[in-house]
């Protein structure tokens, strides 16, 4: 039975669609467990300062996390390790310890300053904390500061289980993240309060680097602490890794600096940011990040042997299925956010005025699934193509027009009466307390959006055109997913006579109904259009997917 499942697991890929669907199904796991994790703090908190201490407690450890971890990410680290291996077991191993030591004492050393100074950094960047929030927070993120060194250990042992072919233990890693999330809202916060929250996250941080352990011990790589180490090693992986750190860094800085903001716009607005986040990075995680990370060896690959048009074809096709998907994503997210927000979250302390607001984020955000999409498979090919100055720049200008905007959107909202007053009646919410938070997902799809957009520009400058099929698939998915919104709208209102919506399984089941209403209707819309997407769709199932070889996710590129 075991050997049945290993064999399982390490089947070689038959696809592009089979690879990117087990890791859209992986990531589903995920985010279920993920939904659980959520529904259990917002119960239990609800929108207000608990979780607004919790959630921005998170913000520097994440940072450091971004800083260190994607200097030995996946993408990095895996071609160099290739390399020595095939030098040599020794050579291999001589790598792993002097990137390991120096990797392991960057995190200490930086976690320990940043512990120190959390109080300084803290009211710095959260300056609408009152002074018991703060307190509060500088003790959570002290404790979460452990995270970023246990989760960047995992990262850095994920090259070698994933070289030794072990590609479910780290498929399963976010679960287990996920998992102890949980055991520690229902276990720990009982026992040790607040701080049992932040302990819970370790514990998850320790089962995603436990898990990996076993692997590469029996493989002989487990990496050795050394007080010294190969300088000129450690500096070659900094350099290659530096322009994708950056790069990744500066999303996270704006996610803080917009974290911090939310610190002014009143009581629950960062817990709202932060929840209407996770829920608008479902079909982000399951279609962008899964075809961009399986279109990446295939890409580099290409690129590599010269094979310029089969590299814009490869990148093309996955395009057109991250169009196809995402956008019904959009729509839906927008049509049935109410529905999607009382399911997932709506119980216990977390009101129906939490519930409205935080689904008026969620439609802000959905506004721009599409284009994060894109935006994830667009990097993923300059990558491939060893081009990594283009989405630094682009990261920059996207994060620099993200906090631009928040502040602007904040100033115009609170200056300009009817401009507040169009956004709150068009997502029907003027009649509720705190809607300024809302320009913060606002500011984060216009930032989303125009990289998406200065990406596409750039990328036919620098490449070659996409297939005109791209340009079909996107005006049929578009006609598609509006009919598809229009009959899912409908019918919202015909099965609210038919289920109790003032119960969860009611509004559930309304929300499921019409949304499988309206995707029937745009999927014959599709069909009548000629949609190739579909075809191939269908031909992928038929190819036994299960049979694919699984590539773990990059954690420095996705949400737990």
């Amino acid at each position: 039975m075991v050997g049945k499942l290993f064999k399982f697991i390490e089947r070689e890929i038959s696809g592009l669609h089979e690879a990117a669907y087990l890791l859209g199904f992986f990531a589903l796991l995920s985010q279920i467990l993920g939904f659980l994790r959520d529904r259990l703090l917002a119960s239990q908190f609800g929108a207000g300062e608990i979780l607004d201490v919790y959630y921005a407690s998170f913000r520097v450890p994440d940072l450091i996390f971004i800083w260190s971890s994607s200097m030995v990410s996946l993408s990095v680290l895996i071609p160099f390790l290739s390399r020595k291996q095939q030098e040599g077991k020794a050579s291999a191993r001589a790598f792993l310890d002097s990137v390991f030591s120096a990797f392991f004492f960057f995190l200490v050393i930086i976690s320990i300053i940043a512990g120190v100074f959390a109080p300084e950094i803290t009211r710095f960047f959260f300056p609408g904390f009152s002074s018991e929030m703060l307190t509060t927070a500088v003790l959570l993120t002290r404790i979460l500061l452990l995270q970023p060194i246990f989760l960047g250990i995992s990262n850095l042992f994920a090259s070698v289980t994933q070289l030794e072919k072990r590609f479910f233990v780290y498929a399963v890693s976010p679960i287990l993240y996920n998992l102890g999330i949980v055991i520690g809202v229902i276990f720990l916060y009982p026992l040790l309060g607040l701080s049992g929250l932040a302990w819970g996250v370790v514990l998850g941080a320790l089962l995603h680097l436990g898990i990996q352990i076993p692997v590469i011990a029996r493989a002989g790589m487990l990496p050795r602490l050394r007080l010294t180490w190969n300088v000129g090693v450690v500096k070659e992986v900094v350099f290659v890794s530096l322009p994708r750190t950056i790069a990744l860094s500066l999303q996270n800085i704006s996610v803080l600096l917009m974290t911090g903001l939310g610190s002014l716009l009143g009581v629950g607005s960062i817990a709202i940011f932060n929840l209407s986040w996770n829920l608008q990075s479902v079909p982000l995680a399951i279609v962008g990040a899964s075809y961009s990370l399986a279109a990446f060896p295939t890409l580099a690959g290409l690129w590599n042997k010269g094979e310029r048009a089969t590299f814009i074809a490869t990148l093309s096709t996955a395009m057109r299925h991250i169009i196809f998907w995402s956008m019904p994503a959009l729509v839906l997210f927008v049509v049935l956010r109410a529905q999607i927000v009382r399911t997932v979250l709506g119980s216990g302390a977390f009101d129906w005025g939490d519930t409205r607001l935080t689904a008026a984020a969620l439609a802000l955000f959905a506004l721009s699934v599409v284009a994060q999409s894109m935006t994830l498979l667009f990097t993923r090919g300059y990558y491939a193509a060893g081009k990594t100055r283009t989405p630094l720049l682009i990261a920059t200008g996207g994060t620099l027009i993200t906090v631009a905007s928040a502040f602007l959107f904040s100033t115009l909202f609170s200056d300009i009466s009817i401009l507040r007053y169009f956004l709150e009646s068009l997502l029907r919410v003027s009649d509720i307390f705190g809607t300024e938070m809302l320009v913060l997902p606002l500011a984060y799809s216009v930032g989303s959006i125009v990289s998406a957009g200065i990406f596409w520009l750039l990328f036919t400058r620098h490449f070659e055109k996409f297939d005109l099929a791209v340009t079909r698939t996107f005006w049929q998915s578009f006609a598609g997913s509006v009919f598809m919104g229009f009959i899912s709208y409908g019918l919202l209102g015909v099965f609210d006579e038919v289920f109790n919506i003032h119960t969860t399984l009611g509004i559930f089941l309304q929300g499921l109904c019409a949304g499988l209403g309206g995707m029937i209707a745009g999927a014959f819309i599709l069909y009548v259009l000629g949609n190739e997407e579909i075809r191939e769709i269908w031909k992928t199932i038929h190819h036994k997917i299960w049979k694919a070889k699984f590539i773990g996710p990059d954690p420095t590129e996705t949400s737990f």
